[in-house]
């Protein structure tokens, strides 16, 4: 065996072998984490405000969540969803259905959020029999096919892979800050408007099985709806037997200050995708509905291997009780208003930042090239996720321009943190 690589550049000189298609934000070597630290292979610990893009939403090698995965190691690691059960996969289904409002109540787990996609899409496709998908400019949900499909935050997403899944159709989302001068009531008409249009012109809406949205979107900005573009969407979607899906993938599990996002907008989806946080690190994913509809889907007629697996189960079941046992909703909601004022103090001293804006710890902060023109200035937000790093802090770029930074802090994060992480950026301004 190969002596331990030690030296952080070494490791990714020795990566030869690994495929250059995926993108990474920091060429670093990792070697361990601990709680919210992140160490590189040379010792140097960094406050990890990524959580590998909002998954590891407990922080690193959590207690509870490491003893629920060696336990049930001892006892069981292959899948058995295909020949029968096994406890932790039952458990986490029950205890997850207990999450969301009624009617939601019946749970399918897959591997990860672009398959949690899919299986929404053909789940809607084949209970309806419409064709149609409508789904939201600038919208994130996935690099399978069907996902990509729905997908418009980036074009190299979709470039070289057309035709995509035929019938998606695009409209306009409630961009507050970005299309609309930070005016919530006009982002909600229009885009509502728009999308009436569509139906008017483009496909009738008999002929549309479901509405695919991110509540807040992800890669696409860190953008929240307006509830009242939620509401108006719930209605349009009952009014035409539309089913609404949630892609609750990275707002999900507390991000947000509630348990899910669409909560925040007092609405009830038909159909949610559940993915990264669910398991804090393993391979977890869920699609969660009403039992009707997925009796309707009709007995195998959707499936997975590995989804369900009984250590990623364990490790979800150990995520939700710490979730519920140390109130982590809350701390979410508390955490993040001391995380949205110490970044609106900064934006009071710098006119690079143009706008800081989303609920609980899912934060994006816009930069432009200066406070009047609002032109996004993407460069300046890569240089201050680098810089940041090289202070010890870990945060990632979003946005079409890559104009957003995103914080993502854990959810059990502390006040000392929060502070410590804007003090960190606020270093990183000053010196950009």
């Amino acid at each position: 065996m190969d002596e331990p690589v030690t030296s952080v550049a070494d490791l990714a000189a020795q990566a030869t072998h690994l495929s250059p298609v995926l993108g990474r934000y920091f060429e670093r070597s990792w070697s361990h984490g601990i709680g919210h630290r992140l160490y590189d292979t040379a010792g140097t610990p960094y406050l990890d405000f990524a959580n590998g893009i909002a998954v590891t939403a407990l922080g690193h090698a959590h207690p509870r969540v490491t003893a629920a995965i060696h336990a049930q190691a001892d006892r069981l690691i292959g899948p058995t969803g295909a020949i029968g059960y096994s406890e932790p996969v039952v458990t986490l289904a029950r205890m997850l259905a207990n999450t969301f409002p009624d009617p939601i109540d019946t749970v399918m787990f897959l591997n990860s959020g672009s398959e949690a996609i899919d299986g929404a899409l053909k789940l809607a496709r084949r209970v309806t029999g419409r064709p149609g998908i409508v789904a939201f400019r600038g919208g994130f949900h996935g690099r399978t096919f069907g996902a990509t499909s729905v997908t418009t935050s980036n074009i190299n997403y979709r470039t070289g892979y057309e035709p995509l899944l035929p019938g998606v159709y695009f409209a306009p989302f409630p961009a507050v800050y970005r299309d609309f001068g930070g005016d919530e009531a006009q982002a909600t008409a229009s885009c509502l408007r728009t999308l009436t249009s569509l139906f008017e012109t483009v496909i009738a809406p008999s002929s549309v099985a479901a509405v695919v949205i991110e509540p807040v979107q992800g890669e696409g900005g860190y953008t929240p709806a307006p509830a009242a573009f939620l509401q108006g969407l719930r209605a349009l979607c009952d009014e035409h037997g539309i089913l609404l899906i949630a892609d609750e993938v990275q707002t999900g599990y507390a991000r947000t200050g509630r348990m899910w996002a669409f909560e925040h907008a007092g609405i009830v989806p038909d159909i949610v995708a559940v993915a990264k946080a669910i398991a804090n690190g393993l391979p977890l994913a869920a699609i969660a509905t009403r039992r009707e509809l997925q009796e309707r889907w009709g007995r195998g007629a959707h499936g997975s291997t590995y989804g369900g697996n009984p250590v990623a189960c364990a490790a979800g079941i150990a995520v939700l009780d710490t979730i519920a046992d140390e109130d982590l909703v809350a701390n979410a909601a508390r955490r993040g208003k001391e995380l949205t004022a110490g970044l609106i103090r900064l934006q009071a001293e710098d006119d690079r930042i143009g706008d800081v804006r989303g609920p609980g710890l899912m934060v994006g902060v816009e930069f432009v090239h200066n406070g009047t023109s609002g032109e996004p200035d993407g460069d300046l937000a890569t240089a201050l996720v680098a810089r940041s790093a090289e202070l010890g802090l870990l945060v990632l770029s979003c946005g079409l321009a890559h104009q957003v930074v995103r914080w993502i802090a854990p959810l059990d994060v502390s006040s000392a943190e929060i502070s410590e992480a804007i003090e960190i950026f606020g270093e990183a301004l000053w010196t950009v």
